[in-house]
């Protein structure tokens, strides 16, 4: 459960909070005027934690298809940005 603390509280005592929920994993509902405004809880290790090669193409494989029209209409938009490099002047 978290702890209800008001703005005023959160202002003074940001840093002891900020390693209250780094390091015990403690959650906080900051009010002000006793209304809710904020809350402050540990970031998920989900949210942190880079995917494995495998785990993103299980994740592509659930992607719709794409249109092969719509890739025909990307893969020509690129060849019409694509530029020939100028042959370097200096080179002998």
């Amino acid at each position: 459960m978290a702890t209800r603390i008001t703005a005023t509280e959160a202002a003074r005592n940001f840093s002891d909070i900020l390693n209250r929920v780094r390091y015990r994993g403690e959650s906080f509902i900051i009010e002000r005027s006793g209304d809710i405004v904020a809350e402050l809880s540990p970031r998920s290790t989900a949210a942190t934690r880079p995917h494995t090669g495998a785990e993103l193409i299980e994740l592509l494989k659930d992607l719709p298809e794409v249109d092969p029209g719509f890739a025909e209409d990307v893969r020509e938009a690129i060849r019409s940005q694509e530029v020939a490099i100028p042959r370097d002047p200096w080179e002998s």
